[in-house]
């Protein structure tokens, strides 16, 4: 059975760190092209990093420079080091594995191919 469980999320202030996990079972996130999507209420889908088997990675512009996408595949599970936060990053933020494909060419940073299976996702508020 494939699951993803997400974990991190959390209160922070304004120029805080966040480091989101997720683990999956039921596959090998090492051979797939893994990322992350948040929403933030009234606002549509937004990918935000995807990082692929060879560890080519791809970051939104919002968070290009301040979020880093890693994966430990002995641990089997993916990361989101998140730093800089500010108050637009307040979202629910869900991992999701994309198929065997690499990242995709933009502008939203997400895999190739569409994501697949999804986690249930992690709550991230930010507040001054």
């Amino acid at each position: 059975q494939v699951e993803l469980v997400e974990s991190g999320g959390g209160s922070v202030q304004t120029g805080g760190s966040l480091r989101l996990s997720c683990r999956a079972s039921g596959y090998k996130i090492g051979a797939y092209c893994m990322g992350w999507v948040r929403q933030a209420p009234g606002k549509a889908r937004e990918g935000i990093a995807a990082i692929d088997s060879d560890g080519d990675t791809i970051y939104a512009d919002s968070v290009k420079g301040r979020f880093t996408i890693s994966k430990d595949n002995a641990k089997n599970t993916l990361y989101l080091q998140m730093n800089s936060l500010q108050a637009e990053d307040t979202a629910m933020y869900y991992c999701a594995e994309g198929g065997t494909y690499g990242v995709g060419a933009g502008p939203e940073a997400t895999c190739h191919h569409e994501y697949i299976d999804w986690g249930q996702g992690t709550q991230v508020t930010v507040s001054s």
